[in-house]
């Protein structure tokens, strides 16, 4: 009777274990995780994203380029928080809570990710502005070039910074300091963001803004995955 017993209950672990942990349940848990995600973090940019609209209704004039700026604000800790849900996220079918993870990334986040995208974000204003403006700003033409180096390095400080405070406690210059150290100790990575970034640009070139943004869980667990050397390194060379 005894052997019995052992013998179910072993099948029943068995069965337990093997439930919704197959391909197809990954495959599963992975889509329903990003649409999860792609949700919260199009809610949590919603005022944003209204702004944006609002903006567009008035044409796509240089002086908007700061007021577009603001609208963004809310990205940052959306964007945060859409890489903690993503990287915590379970394969496991039986056992998802993305949006529970989510409001958790971005309770913990949204003070780091705001130190990070307030100053990226200010200052690709200012590259921007003086990019859109270049005969009133009286900057020779040869700066055009030096001046879109500096804001693609800008993008990809930014892509690394948000994944280090995502998923790691430093403190704001330490972050700072790390995102700008794996720009040069990982340069596939950064290869891969900037991919990342003409992919983006792309899309809202060919579509809109609107297909980027339904997009952005996707380009979430895709910096994600580009960005697994530099998240190994900083676990095992920068944490206790």
């Amino acid at each position: 009777m005894t052997d019995t017993t052992t013998a179910t209950s072993a099948v029943t672990a068995a069965a337990a274990r093997r439930f919704g942990t197959g391909p197809l349940s990954r495959a599963a848990a992975l889509v329903y995780t990003l649409l999860v995600v792609e949700l919260l973090l199009l809610a949590a940019c919603l005022p944003g994203l209204a702004g944006l609209v609002l903006l567009g209704l008035f044409g796509r004039a240089a002086a908007n380029v700061p007021l577009a700026a603001v609208c963004l604000l809310p990205a940052g800790p959306a964007l945060s928080a859409a890489l903690y849900a993503v990287h915590r996220r379970r394969a496991d079918l039986a056992d998802l809570r993305p949006a529970a993870a989510f409001l958790r990334g971005y309770a913990m986040n949204v003070r780091g990710a705001l130190k990070v995208w307030v100053p990226a974000l200010a200052w690709l204003t200012v590259v921007a502005v003086v990019l859109v403006n270049f005969p009133a700003a009286g900057v020779p033409d040869w700066w055009t070039v030096p001046l879109v180096v500096v804001g693609v390095a800008t993008v990809l400080w930014t892509a690394n910074a948000l994944v280090i405070t995502s998923l790691f406690t430093f403190r704001g210059r330490d972050v700072a300091r790390l995102a700008a150290y794996f720009l040069f100790r990982t340069p596939r990575v950064a290869l891969g963001d900037a991919g990342l970034l003409v992919a983006a640009a792309g899309l809202t070139l060919v579509a809109t803004e609107a297909a980027t943004a339904a997009l952005a869980s996707v380009f979430a667990a895709l910096l994600l995955l580009n960005s697994r050397t530099m998240i190994a390194e900083v676990r095992d060379g920068f944490t206790a």
